[in-house]
């Protein structure tokens, strides 16, 4: 594994190098998806105390390495209700809601939880989140059933494509301040200057940190 702390270094250094309108702080979530508990004590010791985990079984399989050492614990990945249970005491934000049974199964399992619901921008048929139109009722259903809504989280589209990209970011910081949130989370290790540049306020970061995620057994 590289030197994380280096490279959480140059990362902000990338973020600082934007020209942007918005004076608000870009918090990097270190994405330690693929690598082994090792990589968390890494993120802390490097200076990065946000973690972020796309797979139910293994954020549980880390379970001992986060009890250690507290990190704040953004589940990212897509969420299945039968998850929520095993993942609650866990997961610090709920970062991936977009469907009302997942909403309500959150706020069942984990009454008051801060959330971000899943905007798909790009309108891509394979990934998940739910269309713009669909985002202020699924916000105001998550707060009548008790849930704190801190912002909403998007991921760019699959091509990579600048322009596509920079649309996709637009429509989700227009949502965000429509409905008047504080947190628009999207930017990965690619494309993370359009998405700072488009006023994200935190940015997803897993090879830029870590290296290559290695090859899954």
């Amino acid at each position: 594994m590289t030197d994380v702390a280096a490279n959480l270094l140059a990362i902000r250094e990338r973020i600082a190098s934007v020209d942007r309108r918005w004076t608000h702080p870009v918090a990097i979530v270190a994405v330690t998806k693929g690598f082994g508990p090792e990589a968390i004590g890494r993120a802390v010791d490097g200076g990065a105390r946000t973690i972020g985990e796309n797979y139910a079984q293994e954020l549980l399989s880390k379970r001992e390495t986060i009890e250690r050492l507290h990190p704040t614990v953004h589940f990212i990945g897509n969420l299945q209700t039968n998850k929520v249970r095993q993942l609650v005491g866990l997961v610090d934000v709920w970062s991936s809601l977009d469907r009302r049974s997942i909403v309500d199964e959150v706020a069942k399992r984990a009454p008051g939880a801060s959330v971000l619901i899943q905007v798909n921008s790009t309108g891509e048929s394979g990934k998940s989140g739910c269309t713009p139109d669909q985002v202020g009722g699924l916000v105001g259903h998550a707060r009548e059933v008790g849930l704190e809504v801190s912002g909403l989280m998007t991921v760019g589209p699959t091509s990579g494509d600048p322009g596509e990209t920079r649309a996709a970011f637009a429509t989700t910081r227009a949502l965000v301040d429509d409905l008047g949130l504080v947190e628009c989370s999207m930017g990965m290790s690619g494309d993370l200057e359009l998405a700072v540049a488009a006023g994200s306020t935190q940015v997803r970061i897993g090879t830029a940190l870590f290296g290559p995620r290695p090859p899954k057994p």
